[in-house]
């Protein structure tokens, strides 16, 4: 039992007691800073209260958007997957719509976490977005921070995170909208083409159509010969004659985005595999002219240099981009050249492995005119008058199916519609009889005066 006869006998006794315990703190004090470094003391500082601080039972994953110098493909999936995990207590969203969407997108904004479950794993992801400086230029850094118990750690690396990645997938091939990129940045495809609208015969689609489809169900084929799993379509012909259409009528049959490639925008071999590095699998490279973009006929006169201002871009750091170990880089990629003239062309850049499928855009035939007709007009069966004519004109007659649709786009009444085109391919074909008397009429001189 506390007794009043324990307590100090007096108030100067207590200050004593505490003075010598002070002096002797003062003393250990003293003896630390002569015997234990600086460095020492300032690690020891930060040390012991980290020992007493309790273990986090949390781990967290960092999913940057690029992983190297590629898109990260867990980041891109995350993004997608997250969509469909926002909740009510969600405080900031990102909201879009393009015209051909028909519902808002939505995304979560910087600083949002969301939470998800997963077999009884509670997961939180939170969207982070910094700063950065560049050689002078604010760059910002993207990427998803995934935290959970880290016992669930194998769990998830094994089972969640594939789970992701499937379910991004699926979400993205049900909402796909196929994008046009350039150096610049991408816009979403309005291009309305496709296979039924495009102005072609029918067999020459279907062997397209047929060609593309086979190279979608070879993965497996690809891989056991050893290939990379890309194909390139050369398409050539007369300006007018539906490139691009084609192009975007591809695109929107496979579901694929389109990269602009325009080699004159590129001033090395650098640019160049920078470029191929930052387009994704699934996708169209376009390169739109080719026998302007590259000098293609150097290397048969010594040399294989592009011809632009203060330009190292090279025919060969091309084939090498076409079909070299740069072109290993991605999956089910197609490539697609288009020219004016094929003939001016280097033999190297035809081969099959480069351009494996050669088409030739005519000018508009007969059942070209037959499809432009029935989207302009809404005649089928060849169901008009003027038709028997308009066919016999065009048999004799060069006429692309772009100059064909601007006629037929001039009225909505087929019949003045029709009866303009029949007058402009009667005076096409009267300016082609005489530009080809003109030059028979030259060669008879020429030989005269030989």
């Amino acid at each position: 039992m506390f007794s009043p006869t324990n307590m100090p006998r007096s108030v100067s006794t207590l200050f004593s007691a505490y003075a010598s315990f002070a002096g002797s703190i003062m003393l250990i004090r003293s003896m630390e800073k002569e015997l234990i470094p600086d460095e020492l003391r300032s690690y020891l500082s930060t040390a012991i209260p980290y020992l007493f601080t309790p273990l986090s039972p949390n781990i967290t994953l960092v999913i940057d958007e690029h992983f190297g110098v590629s898109r990260n493909q867990v980041y891109d999936a995350a993004e997608i997957y997250l969509k469909t995990k926002i909740s009510p207590s969600t405080e900031r969203l990102k909201i879009g719509k393009t015209p051909r969407q028909r519902t808002f997108s939505v995304a979560i904004e910087k600083g949002e976490v969301v939470t998800d479950v997963y077999e009884n794993i509670m997961l939180k992801w939170a969207y982070v977005c910094t700063e950065q400086q560049n050689d002078g230029y604010s760059e910002e850094k993207r990427s998803f921070e995934l935290s959970f118990n880290k016992k669930y750690k194998e769990k998830v690396m094994d089972c969640y995170l594939p789970h992701v990645l499937k379910r991004g997938k699926e979400i993205e091939d049900e909402e796909k909208v196929v994008k046009l990129y350039n150096r610049q940045g991408s816009i979403n495809l309005e291009h309305p083409s496709t296979f039924d609208t495009l102005a072609l015969d029918p067999e020459l689609k279907k062997m397209i159509v047929d060609d593309l489809k086979r190279f979608l169900g070879r993965k497996e084929f690809y891989k056991k010969v050893g290939k990379a799993w890309k194909r390139g379509y050369l398409l050539y012909g007369p300006p007018g004659t539906g490139k691009s259409s084609l192009i975007a009528a591809m695109a929107n049959y496979l579901k694929f985005d389109i990269y602009d490639l325009e080699l004159t925008s590129l001033s090395s071999n650098s640019d160049l595999r920078r470029v191929l590095l930052s387009t994704t699998s699934r996708s169209i490279l376009v390169i739109e002219d080719i026998d302007c973009s590259v000098q293609t006929r150097d290397r048969q006169q010594g040399g294989d240099q592009y011809d632009g201002s203060n330009s190292t871009l090279t025919l060969s750091g091309l084939l090498n981009f076409i079909d070299g170990l740069w072109s290993s880089c991605g999956d089910e990629r197609i490539i697609v050249f288009t020219t004016n003239h094929k003939d001016r062309l280097d033999p190297a850049l035809l081969r099959p492995g480069r351009m494996d499928v050669h088409i030739n855009m005519p000018y508009c035939t007969p059942q070209a005119f037959s499809i432009l007709a029935s989207n302009y007009l809404d005649i089928r069966d060849k169901n008009h008058y003027l038709y028997d004519e308009i066919e016999g004109l065009m048999e004799s007659t060069n006429v692309t199916p772009a100059e064909v649709a601007e006629e037929l786009m001039a009225s909505e009444n087929a019949d003045v519609a029709l009866e303009g085109l029949v007058n402009f391919l009667k005076r096409k074909h009267s300016e082609a009889n005489e530009v080809k008397s003109e030059e028979n009429g030259k060669v008879e001189e020429a030989k005269i005066l030989n």
